[in-house]
């Protein structure tokens, strides 16, 4: 009777690639099938995610109750990849000595051999290095199991907003090499792809080395997979305002797979709180990318992120958030409270607004989104 593998994932969809990618090298390595039941698995995989406030606390939260199944079933292996794993280390095992592995998203193709390593040794094991590219280089062929399937581009990011904890958790930007990609999507597409989505936490900022020596930017690695027949739709996300240069604006103008939507987080209106989040754009030059974007691609669906209540933002900030929200006229916004990241540098920002303001700020945000058809598309 076949081992099995139970896999839950947490935030976006860097995290459920790399959830598939773990079933996948765990299917290849140690001949364990997949369970959508924790009840039925021999091992018990929890991939993190540390964006989102209290993100440390909801995992304690499911290892305690697995700590409860493993009791009642001792050979039952606990293991904790992610970002969360990333950042906490070994005060996961301190504080939950009954799991056996923790992995950060650089070296989850180690995980089989930290499994082994913990069956050998009886220690559990921690490996929440970075690697760079060798998780790319020791991960197994690429599978479809429908006809859109996601491939992830680059790993990190190298932008150190104050607000985000993904440089610390997922390391610098490291771009995989143009050919590696090229080849796992004709691989995805022999298996019956034709919807390809580029995954990367600043997905526009991928510069990968070509066979020639030189440096594929974001808008030529497009204009690559656009020339694969067999590729049908592209799509990407999530992307940042400096990255996004003419050259990939003209994509959305020039190649009619590239789908008509983009997802560019602004996160506030104000040039003040764009300046203490480090985004390092003003307003104006977010709008003149937009206005660019639009000129190219009318009937383009726009989407963002906004970040309601972080410290500094007074009443004066959020109403040009809002004015700007409306002036851009967006399809749909992903608007969220500020959530204090530890270790980052706004962390350490005084913040005097009160949590009863900030629930009627994000509460003012979204009414205005479900006005202007929150769940609809507009264009």
């Amino acid at each position: 009777m076949s081992k099995k593998v139970f896999v839950k994932s947490f935030g976006c969809q860097m995290n459920e690639y790399d959830s598939e990618k773990i079933e996948d090298i765990l299917g290849s390595k140690k001949n364990l099938s997949q369970t959508d039941s924790p009840e039925d698995a021999d091992l018990i995989v929890l991939n993190t995610c540390s964006v989102r406030e209290k993100a440390e606390v909801k995992l304690f939260s499911d290892l305690g109750r697995y700590r409860k199944l493993k009791e009642t079933k001792p050979h039952i292996q606990i293991a904790v990849g992610g970002c969360v794993a990333s950042q906490e280390g070994e005060e996961i095992i301190k504080r939950a000595p009954y799991v056996d592995a923790v992995f950060g998203p650089q070296t989850l193709h180690r995980l089989p051999e930290l499994i082994n390593l913990r069956e050998v040794t009886g220690k559990p094991q921690i490996d929440i290095s970075f690697p760079e590219i060798e998780k790319f280089d020791n991960l197994p062929t690429s599978k479809s199991k429908n006809p859109s399937a996601m491939v992830s581009i680059m790993e990190g990011c190298s932008k150190y907003c104050s607000f985000c904890v993904v440089p610390y958790t997922r390391g610098e930007e490291i771009s995989r090499p143009l050919d590696d990609i090229i080849t796992e999507i004709i691989q995805l597409t022999l298996q019956g792809a034709s919807e390809i989505i580029l995954l990367g936490q600043n997905v526009n900022g991928y510069r990968g080395l070509m066979s020639s020596g030189k440096i594929a930017n974001f808008a030529s690695l497009i204009e690559y997979i656009s020339e694969i027949e067999e590729v049908k739709r592209i799509r990407f996300t999530t992307s940042h305002p400096n990255e996004m240069n003419d050259h990939l604006i003209d994509c959305f103008g020039n190649i009619k797979k590239l789908a008509n939507h983009l997802h560019l987080p602004i996160q506030s209106g104000s040039d003040k709180v764009l300046m203490a989040m480090k985004r390092n754009y003003t307003t104006l030059e977010y709008k003149s990318i937009i206005k660019k974007l639009r000129k190219k691609l009318p009937n383009v669906s726009l989407t963002t992120d906004l970040i309601i209540g972080f410290p500094t933002e007074t009443t004066n900030d959020f109403n040009l958030t809002k004015k700007l929200f409306i002036e851009l006229d967006f399809d749909y916004s992903f608007s969220f409270i500020y959530s204090k990241r530890p270790g980052t540098p706004a962390a350490y920002l005084k913040d005097e607004t009160t949590n009863e303001e900030k629930l009627e700020r994000l509460h003012e945000i979204q009414s205005i989104n479900i006005t202007q058809g929150e769940f609809t598309q507009k264009k």
